[in-house]
């Protein structure tokens, strides 16, 4: 829970940064940035456990550009995909230009030229892709050397999309005598490996235990046949008027969901690793504004979307890693609003839902629909039906279906 009655000016926060904080209008930390702002403006080491969406960003920015603006050396945030690149950039740029600290975002699928020429501004903080790093490291266009503070962003992500080695590589390029922090949604063994051979006494910050799901988002699963996917998506989208993130897993699908939603005239835009760059900032912004109701998602772009108010997580396609899905879910219930989420699956998947309810220590509800024919679970040991098709969930509360 948020303590209310803290605010940033109790963190050990320089009267600089806190009033740029408070004219960003951020007045309440979240428990993340409560425990993580002391512990990295004092420069120790930290391993900061918390779910997506907690304000993760700000609670390693925050002790960053203090301690730069302190010295003359760089600090180094790397995290896993262009989308979360673009969106801890936003961030930083607009707490480190008051102290004329730059910052240069090194990711794929944008100029690399442009990204060389930023590097000869000499920037002080660096936002990366571990593998456009590596790039770059490779070229000689940068150089770690003056780095004094690394930060390792949603390191568990990283690792699932096989960065291990880039990870290493840029762990043993960077200065020993240095600051790490490292946040991760779960802490996986080779996390715990990276930590033991790089890190120096790291204070441990858990803030929900891992793979909880989020207290705020209620949810259910719809049990269909795969032809009727799309049929009970779009009625599910009739009840629902805010903004909904929805998720694939594969990317072809989440061309196929988009296009069929486009077909219906709702306004849907689709981000995933073959979308050109500019095609994912224009859908990640138009989300954010209001231009597309519905962002349709694959698990590998999912990690940058940090976009609050988002009414409604589906998942069209259960993940194929079920610690996934409390990723997806973090997605809503932010801030202390209440979220929904809904799952679509078919009746040979309640090993996968079990999955799912093992890592999340809870059974979620499975609903059946007025509209749309749904099915049990096939197996011994599925599921039952939990409360009947009068009613479902939304916004944590059992409501009628219009």
């Amino acid at each position: 829970m948020i303590n209310e009655n803290m605010n940033f000016s109790g963190l050990d926060i320089a009267p600089g940064l806190l009033d740029i904080i408070a004219k960003l209008q951020f007045t309440i930390p979240t428990p993340i940035q409560q425990k993580a702002i002391p512990i990295g403006v004092a420069g120790q080491d930290i391993i900061g456990i918390a779910q997506t969406g907690t304000g993760k960003t700000l609670a390693f920015g925050i002790p960053m550009v203090q301690r730069l603006s302190q010295s003359d050396t760089k600090g180094l945030i790397v995290v896993p995909t262009r989308e979360l690149a673009f969106q801890v950039n936003e961030t930083m740029t607009k707490l480190a230009p008051a102290f004329r600290i730059k910052t240069v975002l090194l990711m794929g699928g944008d100029s690399m030229g442009k990204q060389i020429a930023s590097l000869r501004t000499n920037p002080r903080i660096i936002i990366a892709t571990p593998g456009r790093l590596i790039d770059h490291m490779h070229r000689r266009t940068v150089r770690l050397n003056n780095v004094n503070i690394l930060v390792l962003d949603e390191a568990d992500r990283m690792l699932d999309m096989g960065f291990l080695p880039q990870i290493n590589e840029i762990l043993e390029s960077v200065p020993k005598e240095r600051q790490t922090m490292l946040f991760s949604a779960t802490m996986p063994a080779d996390i715990v490996r990276i930590a033991d051979r790089h890190m120096k006494l790291p204070v441990r910050t858990e803030i929900a235990p891992q793979g909880t799901a989020a207290e705020l988002v209620s949810q259910e699963i719809f049990v269909v046949r795969g032809e009727l996917k799309t049929t009970i998506l779009l009625e599910i989208l009739k009840q629902y008027t805010g903004s909904v993130l929805l998720f694939t897993r594969t990317k072809r699908g989440a061309a196929r969901v988009t296009a069929s939603l486009r077909g219906q005239n709702l306004s849907a835009s689709e981000i995933h690793s073959d979308r050109s760059m500019g095609q994912r900032k224009d859908a990640l912004q138009g989300f954010k504004t209001g231009k597309y109701r519905i962002l349709v998602a694959t698990d590998i772009a999912a990690r940058g979307i940090d976009v609050d108010g988002i009414e409604l997580v589906i998942n069209y396609d259960l993940p194929d890693d079920p610690s996934n899905y409390v990723h997806r879910i973090g997605r809503t219930g932010r801030a202390g609003r209440k979220g929904h989420a809904i799952s679509l699956a078919t009746p040979d998947q309640a090993s996968e839902v079990k999955s799912i309810e093992k890592i999340i220590r809870s059974t979620i509800p499975v609903s059946s629909h007025p509209v749309v024919k749904t099915e049990q679970f096939s197996g011994s040991g599925a599921p039952k039906l939990v409360f009947s098709s009068a009613k479902f969930f939304r916004g944590g509360r059992m409501r009628k279906w219009k």
